[in-house]
This record gives structure tokens, C-alpha cells and sequence, in this order.
């Protein structure tokens, strides 16, 4: 299993926007045959910050997920500034 932890740091004037753009995201991205897991979590007491929990069954199927459409979607808007800082960690679940 491989798992993505994503740390966002959003632009407090454009928090909707990116809620929009990454909830759809997710969404698509739980229907994909090797996506097990994919959380959108809101910081309490920083409402402009979100982490983002995935989890797929192999490297492969994490590299699929990079090529749907839906993924290029949020890169596309994620490219137009709302994201102020990001910080992850992608690999193999350590047993």
C-alpha cells in the first residue's frame, strides 16, 4: 500500500474555491479500482489549512491516478495561486 499525506496552506480569500475544485477531486479519485482512501481534513483552528489522506493499493495505481482527468483538473486550478504552501510525504506503508 502506498499512502499521500498532503499538507495545504490555502489562501484565505479563495478557500471555497479550492474546496470546490479538491472535494470534486476526491470524490473521482475514490471511484478509481486502486484509490482505497481519500480524506479531505480542515484544520480547526486554521480554517485556511487542509491535509489531505490517500491511500492506494501499489505504486502503479497512485501513478494512474496522476493521469485522470480529474487529477489534471486540480492541478490546473491548484496552479492558479490559491495553494500559499504545500508540504507531503508519498511512499510505502512502513510495517
Amino acid at each position: 500500500m502506498v499512502n499521500v499525506i498532503v499538507i495545504l496552506e490555502i489562501d484565505p480569500a479563495r478557500v471555497d474555491e479550492f474546496l470546490e475544485v479538491i472535494l470534486e477531486n476526491a470524490a473521482q479519485s475514490r471511484l478509481e479500482p486502486g484509490c482505497l482512501r481519500f480524506d479531505v481534513n480542515r484544520q480547526f483552528e486554521k480554517t485556511n489549512w487542509f491535509a489531505l489522506s490517500e491511500a492506494y493499493t501499489d505504486a502503479a495505481a497512485l501513478e494512474a491516478h496522476t493521469q485522470t482527468p480529474h487529477f489534471a483538473k486540480w492541478r490546473e486550478k491548484a496552479a492558479t495561486g490559491f495553494v500559499l504552501n504545500r508540504w507531503a510525504v508519498k511512499g510505502p506503508v512502513m510495517e
